[in-house]
């Protein structure tokens, strides 16, 4: 297996249009169980669909001496958080919250607010920091694994890391303290 899938990101880092075709077929299944993870059942062929689009329209940055196993689940992550970024349509059920426990609901309710805020908070942090404390703290990526996976030096990580939780503090600060 291992040997066809480095024929194919040799062909495909060449440009041939049949290593996408190979590449699709053998890796296909793989992809979709692992966005089948994290995307709704619904969204996982569109969202497939864009990975290997994605796959073809950078071909050319694949290094053949890389995992192409790796890298096509690396466009996988990096699609899926794109899409269930764009999902803002999640509505939480009314009965759901009638069931929240606690004198009066209060404390759920200050923790979906405190959650909301960090999502705000997020969204206005730069991708890259973004990026990382996304797969830090909610995909439990050690620092490492944020390395590999982004294909940056692991002292980028740790700054895009630190820069970006100040950041958060000071916007979460400035939200709690209005």
């Amino acid at each position: 297996m291992e040997a066809a899938l480095a024929d194919i990101g040799e062909r495909l880092n060449r440009g041939e249009p049949e290593a996408l075709e190979d590449a699709y077929r053998t890796l296909g299944p793989l992809v979709m169980s692992y966005l089948g993870r994290y995307v709704p059942q619904p969204d996982i062929q569109d969202v497939m669909q864009r990975v290997f689009y994605e796959l073809w329209r950078v071909h050319e940055r694949f290094d053949p001496q890389q995992s192409l196993r790796a890298w096509t689940l690396g466009i996988a992550r990096k699609r899926a958080i794109d899409h269930l970024r764009k999902r803002r349509d999640v509505v939480v059920p009314l009965d759901s919250m009638r069931e929240i426990t606690g004198d009066d609901g209060r404390e759920i309710a200050e923790r979906l607010v405190w959650a909301d805020e960090v999502r705000a908070a997020l969204d206005q942090l730069p991708d890259v920091q973004r990026e990382v404390i996304e797969l830090a703290y909610f995909e439990s990526y050690t620092q490492t694994e944020i390395s590999a996976a982004l294909d940056v030096p692991l002292g980028t990580v740790k700054t895009r890391t630190a820069r970006g939780l100040q950041r958060l503090a000071g916007l979460l600060e400035s939200t709690r303290g209005r």
